[in-house]
């Protein structure tokens, strides 16, 4: 097969899906990954669609290339991620064993957990701090600290995670999206989550309206496993691919 030809086949799939898997791509025109990665540089080089980790997106998608500091995020949708998070904190049960992502919003859930014998794990040190300061027991995962996100992030934070079994856990995402599914810019970041969703027995999503209709670098989870917490959601096409709450 000519490039040219791979590269209409290629931008058809994109444009037509909004997004496609580099394994999809090999299917489709029945050759190597390396081969279509060339291909996907040289489109994208060329302002043709937005290559990501696995694969590629339609530049027609919105994409978030920089993640915003903690101190950045704080001073954004202030009243939502307070209804957010107080809505999660009610989901916590007596002898619940939970996850606490590390974030703004998931921040804000700690005045609102009700004073129950609950165990927490969270790879934010200023959750933490905070979690300890209202008596709750509290772990944290070893790994390198990442000041952007005041997460604990890396190899060793992933290997902590996976000797955990939750009952539930609350994450924050970046974007939200039906192609581009639940996603940060952090590959690192990323695994952390993964691992977290794959020992959790309920794992809901925190996020406010401003996500959805969003892709950034890495997906980490499918709709379908989660369950999303969010102020108002603005395109109800969402809740055919999940469970969404509106708590505004």
């Amino acid at each position: 097969m000519l490039t040219e030809e791979r590269h209409s086949k290629i931008l058809n799939a994109v444009n037509a899906n909004k997004s496609v898997k580099l394994g999809e791509l090999c299917e489709l025109l029945g050759t190597s990954e390396s081969t279509v990665r060339r291909d996907l540089n040289a489109l994208a080089q060329k302002g043709l669609l937005v290559k990501v980790h696995g694969g590629a997106i339609s530049i027609n998608d919105s994409f978030i290339f920089v993640e915003q500091d903690i101190e950045e995020k704080s001073k954004l949708f202030n009243e939502e991620k307070k209804a957010i998070a107080r809505y999660a904190a009610s989901l916590i049960d007596d002898g619940d064993f939970v996850f606490i992502d590390a974030g703004t919003t998931t921040e804000k859930m700690i005045e609102f957990i009700p004073d129950k014998n609950v165990t927490f794990v969270t790879n934010a040190f200023i959750h933490a701090k905070k979690l300890a300061q209202r008596g709750f027991k509290v772990f944290i995962p070893a790994g390198e600290i990442k000041l952007v996100t005041e997460a604990v992030i890396g190899a060793e934070c992933v290997s902590s995670l996976q000797n955990y079994n939750f009952t539930k856990s609350f994450l924050g995402a970046n974007g939200i999206s039906l192609s581009g599914d639940i996603s940060t810019p952090d590959r690192n970041e990323a695994s952390v989550k993964t691992a977290v969703i794959k020992n959790s027995r309920n794992v809901y999503i925190l996020a406010d309206h401003s996500k959805f209709e969003q892709i950034t670098s890495v997906a980490f989870a499918k709709l379908g496993r989660v369950k999303i917490i969010t102020d108002k959601l603005v395109d109800k096409k969402y809740l055919s691919a999940t469970s969404i709450k509106e708590v505004m």
